[in-house]
């Protein structure tokens, strides 16, 4: 089995650098691995499966795509949590909840449900996800949708600019726990933007970076064998 992870593209346009490398990776790879995984933040925001805005188009397209030729797989972020049913139909890609254990005991997950030191963000992590709040607000016109998210990302700025560093990482204790009630030792995830490979009691974490100066990915080749690797985003993208 060959796979690819991918996280944090923060997509905004389709004419950004991360888009077009996106579209790029998603075409070769698709054609090379087994299965795909997109673990959260694909997008900056989405504001629903009923969202008209080139993004929003050009995305469903390049993931239909890339789902007619491989099993491609999403996971919500802290950014596109209001992925829906929709979504999986007009991408033919598989939603997964968060965390999920692949059958080789690899455990993926976004990684923003780790970072339980920030107390305000895990109760807001609770408000966004609930149904009672997301129905709500899928209510509501996509105009209303659209200046309520500008509004959030602001804020959120502005929140994270005064946060210690350090509570905006994930928890070694809720890592430990999260391992051990899924009897995993290989842990996949993004959300931090602090790329990495890290080694702890219970196993080998990978952590996937934000796609800004450069693209990130985790491949993995029919041994088994995990590789992170970062390539810039004006290249063929060739991992």
């Amino acid at each position: 089995m060959t796979r690819l992870f991918v996280s944090d593209l923060h997509l905004e346009t389709p004419e950004s650098l991360q888009f077009q490398a996106f579209s790029r990776l998603l075409d070769r790879e698709s054609r090379r691995v087994d299965e795909i995984f997109l673990l959260g933040d694909l997008c900056e925001v989405w504001i629903g499966d009923d969202d008209d805005s080139p993004l929003a188009r050009s995305l469903i397209e390049i993931l239909a795509a890339a789902s007619a030729r491989t099993r491609l797989y999403a996971m919500a972020g802290n950014r596109d949590f209001l992925f829906g049913k929709s979504f999986e139909t007009s991408t033919g890609c598989r939603l997964l909840p968060d965390p999920f254990r692949l059958e080789n005991g690899t455990l993926l997950s976004h990684g923003d449900a780790f970072c339980t030191d920030d107390l305000d963000y895990q109760k807001l992590r609770g408000v966004l996800r609930s149904p009672a709040w997301q129905q709500d607000v899928l209510r509501r016109p996509l105009q209303e949708r659209r200046a309520m998210a500008a509004t959030m990302r602001t804020q959120s700025k502005a929140t994270n600019a005064n946060k210690p560093e350090n509570i905006m990482d994930v928890s070694t204790a809720e890592l430990s726990r999260v391992m051990a009630e899924h009897e995993a030792s290989v842990l996949i995830h993004g959300h931090t933007h602090r790329p990495g490979i890290h080694l702890h009691p219970w196993g080998r974490r990978y952590v996937l970076g934000a796609w800004a100066r450069c693209g990130w990915a985790i491949k993995e080749d029919l041994s088994g064998g995990l590789s992170l690797r970062c390539f810039p985003l004006a290249s063929r993208c060739e991992i």
